[in-house]
């Protein structure tokens, strides 16, 4: 009986350490997204801006 309470408590000792220490945990999003370029607002806001400024030297 020892020897199980044993077993048990090194498996979870042991998985405590993988999640805290493990490789990187997939679908926990990031503190700030990723965004691709169509989806950033600065970079829709410049690309609007240099648009205009082209047809203006036009």
């Amino acid at each position: 009986m020892l020897y199980l309470l044993a077993a048990v408590g090194a498996l979870t000792i042991a998985f405590i350490l993988w999640r805290a220490f493990g490789p990187e945990r997939t679908g926990v999003p990031s503190s700030r997204p990723t965004l691709a370029p169509d989806d950033d607002p600065d970079f829709l806001r410049r690309l609007n801006e240099q648009q205009r400024k082209d047809e203006e030297e036009k």
